[in-house]
């Protein structure tokens, strides 16, 4: 029997919106892309400094995806790994995260900032900071750190959320150390402009982490209709317009709604020249 041309255009959008639908609530959520970047001199035949930056977690339970990330994570062998805010939404689910953080090696020097969520969903900073301190991170609330790898140094600074904390870059540099790189993790990418402005012109930045906006969650065809507070004009990737240049991420988890369209999970790994031995706070 000859297929007419309603039933095949209706089978045509029952496939086409069976695969919008299994790309929204699973692919692109869970199946996490990697997105390499050298800046400065690093280039694939430098020895490198290896910072993979994980955002937007949104952790709700330990699932297989999650072990996977995990896994991945230690997989690449970093020598740091910086938070860039939100990782949980809600205070129960701390001891997740610590369960999560568990499942990376101990060994590897971790650097994060709270984003909104962490204050929205009333966790106690304290408390993280101690999960962190635990596994061999830091929680930076408009505070610096500097790292040392071998004879290489790394200050991070890293600044309190713009939407639920109080973001302060003056007050995040004041115990800035002069290093061979910088870069600050700042969660809401609005405050890129206040950085940009304030930042001093002797401190050279390598870059700027942001999250937060998870690259619009639902991006049609480069349009992005539910950016949360705190985005500005961002979205996602690059911004290079000014120094220090932005990246934004796309994130790991949801918030809101759970499904993710035009915009897949990700980390970010950034190569900075010089060494690869592990880093010490």
């Amino acid at each position: 029997m000859p297929i007419t041309r309603r039933k095949f255009i209706t089978t045509g959008l029952i496939t086409a919106a069976g695969i919008a639908v299994t790309d929204a609530f699973w692919i692109e959520k869970f199946f996490i892309e990697t997105n390499e970047f050298y800046l400065g001199t690093a280039t694939r035949e430098t020895d490198n400094l290896r910072l993979i930056q994980v955002s937007d977690l949104h952790l709700q339970k330990i699932s297989y995806p999650i072990r996977q990330l995990a896994k991945k994570i230690n997989g690449l062998q970093p020598d740091l790994i910086v938070f860039t805010g939100d990782a949980i939404d809600k205070a129960e689910n701390l001891p997740l995260f610590n369960e999560f953080l568990g499942l990376i090696n101990t060994n590897i020097a971790k650097a994060a900032i709270p984003g909104n969520w962490e204050y929205w969903g009333k966790v106690d900073l304290a408390a993280l900071a101690e999960v962190y301190q635990t596994h061999n991170g830091t929680l930076l609330i408009n505070q610096s750190i500097q790292y040392h790898f071998n004879t290489t140094t790394l200050s991070v600074t890293g600044v309190d959320d713009l939407v639920g904390g109080k973001a302060d870059i003056s007050t995040a540099l004041q115990h800035y150390q002069v290093s061979d790189h910088h870069i600050i993790l700042n969660h809401c990418p609005q405050y890129t402009e206040q950085i940009r402005a304030l930042l001093p012109k002797e401190i050279t930045t390598a870059c700027i982490l942001s999250g937060h906006t998870h690259g619009g969650q639902v991006n049609l065809f480069g349009y992005a209709p539910f950016l949360p507070p705190g985005s500005g004009k961002y979205v996602k990737g690059w911004y290079e317009d000014a120094d220090p240049k932005l990246y934004v991420s796309r994130g790991i988890g949801t918030s809101v709604f759970p499904v993710r369209f035009g915009s897949r999970a990700e980390i970010a790994v950034f190569f900075l020249p010089q060494t690869s031995h592990r880093a010490t706070p």
